[in-house]
């Protein structure tokens, strides 16, 4: 039995944790390798890149009202601009996403589930943005484990 809070982050943590999971032993070659063809900035690396700053797009930009400048999310000369990382270490990435996270942590933890997001066009309660943070991170670690199965094989939940 836990608290709503406990839960919510528990789970999204349960989720976040399960990225750096999913990319044990990749193979370097394979860590900026697309597998979908229609899809070729969907790597591995390009794939943590986005979840760290789709982490930062709803927690710093849309709940706390930071610059989208600070965000490629929202750079209109390039599409998709947050999953350009060509030449990034997956390693670097990964240590990136973590500290978003922790920092998105830090930020749900200072406020109330009920709060609201200081985004003048979007304005979801901090508990809206965390379901849908659990919702998007589970979907994305789908598309590793499809990822890891494609490049080498490797399948399973943990």
């Amino acid at each position: 039995m836990a608290d709503e809070r406990t839960q919510l982050v528990g789970w999204l943590d349960l989720q976040r944790m399960l990225v750096r999971r999913k990319l044990e032993r990749l193979r370097p070659e394979d860590e900026h390798r697309a597998v979908l063809p229609k899809s070729p900035l969907m790597t591995p690396a390009g794939l943590v890149s986005h979840m760290r700053w789709t982490e930062h797009c709803w927690f710093n930009v849309i709940f706390l009202g930071e610059p989208e400048a600070t965000n490629p999310q929202f750079r209109k000369e390039a599409d998709s601009a947050d999953m350009r990382v060509a030449g990034v270490p997956l390693a670097q990435l990964l240590d990136e996403f973590e500290a978003q996270y922790a920092e998105s942590n830090r930020i749900t933890a200072a406020h109330s589930l009920d709060d609201v997001a200081k985004d003048p066009e979007y304005q979801p309660s901090l508990r809206w943005i965390l379901i849908h943070m659990v919702e998007e991170t589970a979907r994305h670690v789908g598309h590793l484990d499809a990822m890891r199965e494609l490049l080498d094989g490797e399948t399973g939940y943990y």
